[in-house]
């Protein structure tokens, strides 16, 4: 609409919409315009006229115009004649409006009288809001100073209502404390004064107030009574530890718990009185618990069977001991001493309960030492653990366990005093050695560390014993009379299924703990029974037979070593070396016998084939070798093989021997025949010949018998 009324105030008069003049001519336009020259023209530029004028092209109004070929003075006198008209009409139409302009005019007037009342009026509220404002702080002042008045009181109120019932002593509690008898209440009691007592002498402003003055002769009394009635009190419960068949554990946890408080309370307000009970329990319980051990260890006594002396070592001839010495023991226990058998299944009762002993009495039945060892410790472990928890709770000091104790480890070191040095059992010790172990684990899972010390003295003094009897065992080995020991007999020695026996137990009892001065002793234990096995063998006047009763004595060895288990390590892999030189040797030594000539032939003449300067192998030589051999080979094997089953005490070991022979003898045969094809005029000795194959069936033959 405003491009629109300016185009209608543009328009001049009797212009033409007409669509031909709708495109302009600019030089048409220009060509009328006539510029004249004066003074001052040489200071006008007219650079820049022609992009001014391509710029007004794009103005649309200015366009509109020029495209109707207009001249610009008559387009402006229009222009003028429009713009006269527009205001004559302009002041027709405000003459028309002017009563509604006069009547607005004077609306507009009341409107600033009514704006100006409520100016002032609203100015009134200003003031008077104001004085409310003023009025509101102090009010608030006053509330803030009365609430801090209200809390202080509060305050005080409170403080002195505590201190009022703190220092304040009830007729009631002074009936209970002086007349009542020791139980619940009187412990709750107790608290009660034990508080109000913690009071008066902690707070500084109570010690300076007159309310003390009345009440502390009062509180003192009351103090005095009550540690003189809870000690007659726990006196009386103390000695009744001291019955005969009094369950010491649940009169601890039943009666002696529930009172603990007592304790507390002596140890805060009357430390010298506690000091005296504290001392009567631990001397109460010191000489119950003794007595205890001391009769118990005298009942496993009874049960003890001795195992081992001290001429039950490896080396001693058993010839040697009186048949008089062990007449008080079975002989089947004879074999406990090195040999570990069931006795192991110690360690996998470790926490089994200990032994009753009237019922083990009365079923006449004895037990090796280790038994009895473990069933004594593990009525301390649990006595202690038990005793251990209870001073925990009760008194709250490990000192008490200490002293308590004190009597039962002196019982228990007595005993061992008389035990350890008449103990000559190696396998008992190790197990003992292993069940402390075993016990010091139980005790570290119970998170129980007050036999800590005791368990590792008990180690401590174990060890030396073990290392005295090994010694033994090895000088007895070192020291053995050979004269003595020798029996004209190739199967295994005694002393040597001693040895197999004793090393299979330690090595078995080792297997778990990797204890690395065991295995330097048992090395240590080796070397001395290889030296007198040695020196055993030499006393037999063949050869063969030195070389047969090595194998029988390894062969053993080897085998208890693997019944024990697969842990054999070092000295299994040694005594199988043994065994297999020892066998090559026997096995050479019986061919030898049996076919010494064909064995030396080929080992000498067959060897020097085809050197230039030996002679060459003829007919003649080994003619009577292989006749010889056709006529009697099956027969000497047949003397082999009784050979073989009466001077072997193993029959698997003689019949591996055995083939180990044949195979050999196979292979001397064989490069015999193949020196034979090379000899001239050999062929003519093949009907002579065994074949390879019946060799071989014979070989087959004799292991089947596996």
């Amino acid at each position: 609409m405003a491009e629109a009324a300016t185009n209608d105030l543009l328009k001049p008069e009797g212009e033409t919409t007409d669509a031909s003049k709708s495109v302009f001519n600019l030089g048409a336009v220009v060509g009328d315009l006539t510029i004249e020259e004066d003074a001052s023209s040489n200071d006008i530029s007219l650079e820049g006229l022609q992009q001014e004028l391509e710029e007004c092209k794009a103005d649309e109004v200015v366009a509109n115009i020029l495209s109707k070929g207009v001249k610009l003075r008559e387009y402006t006198k229009g222009v003028e004649n429009n713009l006269r008209q527009v205001e004559l009409d302009s002041i027709q139409e405000y003459i028309t409006e002017s009563d509604n302009l006069v009547s607005l005019h004077d609306q507009i007037r009341d409107c600033d009288v009514i704006l100006s009342q409520m100016e002032t009026l609203l100015g009134g509220f200003q003031v008077e809001i104001g004085s409310i404002s003023s009025d509101i702080k102090i009010l608030q002042e006053k509330s803030l100073d009365m609430g801090l008045k209200l809390k202080n009181r509060k305050v005080a109120e409170s403080k002195l209502a505590k201190f009022v019932e703190d220092i304040i002593v009830p007729p009631r509690m002074i009936e209970i404390i002086v007349d009542g008898e020791v139980n619940e209440e009187y412990l709750r009691t107790l608290e009660i004064l034990s508080k109000k007592l913690k009071f008066v002498e902690v707070d500084s402003m109570v010690k300076t107030s007159n309310a003390l003055k009345d009440v502390q002769p009062e509180l003192e009394r009351l103090r005095q009574k009550a540690i003189s009635k809870v000690f007659e009190f726990m006196i009386q419960k103390l000695y009744a530890l001291r019955k005969p068949k009094t369950n010491i554990q649940i009169l601890q946890q039943s009666i002696l718990l529930k009172y603990k408080y007592v304790i507390t309370f002596l140890k805060e307000h009357g430390k010298e009185i506690y000091n005296e009970v504290r001392v009567a329990y631990t001397d109460t319980m010191n000489k119950v618990l003794s007595a205890h051990f001391r009769a118990y260890i005298q009942a496993l006594e009874k049960l003890q069977l001795d195992i081992a002396g001290p001429t039950d070592l490896i080396g001693v001839d058993t010839r040697s001991t009186s048949l008089f010495s062990r007449g008080r023991e079975p002989l089947k226990n004879r074999s406990a001493i090195f040999a570990l058998g069931d006795r192991i299944n110690i360690l996998k009762e470790i926490d089994e309960p200990s032994l009753i002993p009237h019922i083990a009495e009365a079923s006449s039945k004895k037990y090796p030492y280790e038994v009895l060892f473990r069933s004594l410790h593990k009525l301390l472990m649990d006595t202690a653990t038990s005793e251990y928890v209870f001073c925990g709770d009760f008194f709250g000091e490990e000192s008490v366990f200490l002293d308590i104790f004190s009597g039962p480890f002196t019982v228990m070191d007595e005993h061992f005093g008389t035990i350890l040095p008449n103990c000559f059992d190696a396998i008992g010790i190790m197990l003992m050695i292993r069940i402390t172990h075993q016990h010091q684990l139980i005790m570290s899972r119970r998170r129980i560390p007050c036999l800590d010390s005791y368990l590792d003295k008990v180690n401590i003094s174990l060890w030396p014993r073990f290392k005295m009897i090994f010694d033994m065992h090895i000088n007895s080995l070192r020291n053995a009379n050979v004269k003595t020991l020798w029996e004209d007999d190739v199967h295994p020695h005694y002393v040597m299924r001693r040895y197999a026996e004793f090393t299979a137990s330690l090595i078995q009892l080792n297997v778990d703990y990797g204890d690395g001065q065991l295995d330097l002793n048992m090395e240590r234990l080796k070397m001395a029974i290889d030296d007198l096995l040695i020196k055993l063998a030499k006393t037999f006047t063949k050869p063969k037979l030195q070389t047969v009763f090595l194998i029988n004595n390894y062969d053993m060895t080897i085998a208890v070593l693997k019944e024990a288990g697969p842990e054999g390590g070092k000295i299994q892999l040694h005594f199988e070396e043994l065994l297999k030189n020892n066998t090559a040797v026997y096995v050479e030594e019986l061919l030898v016998e049996h076919f010494g000539n064909l064995i030396k032939f080929v080992k000498t003449r067959a060897c020097e084939e085809g050197s230039s300067d030996k002679a060459a192998i003829t007919v003649a030589e080994v003619e009577p070798l292989v006749k010889d051999f056709g006529s009697r080979w099956k027969a000497a094997i047949e003397l082999m093989h009784g050979d073989v089953i009466t001077s072997f005490s193993n029959f698997l070991c003689g019949m591996e021997i055995l083939r180990a022979a044949l195979t050999q003898l196979l292979l001397y045969y064989t490069r015999l025949s193949d020196c034979m094809k090379r000899i001239a005029g050999g062929s003519a000795l093949n009907k002579d010949l065994v074949s390879i194959s019946s060799i071989m069936y014979e070989i087959r033959k004799y292991s089947r018998t596996f």
